[in-house]
């Protein structure tokens, strides 16, 4: 005969693999780590600041 299982831990741990498994789906998709946003926008900032250089005229001395 086979084993005897708690059906409600059984359902919860069916669950959370489940859960985990499409919070790393989630995590490949979507996910940046906290130093690649920062990275991003250190970059961002630095060609808006190189653009700003580079124009004619000026929006404050307008």
């Amino acid at each position: 005969m086979g084993d005897i299982v708690n059906l409600n831990r059984h359902r919860k741990r069916i669950a959370r693999e489940q859960a985990e498994q499409t919070a790393a789906a989630r995590r490949l998709e979507f996910g940046r780590s906290k130093y690649q946003r920062e990275l991003a926008a250190a970059e961002e900032r630095k060609q808006e600041k190189m653009l700003e250089g580079h124009r004619r005229i000026r929006e404050d001395e307008t």
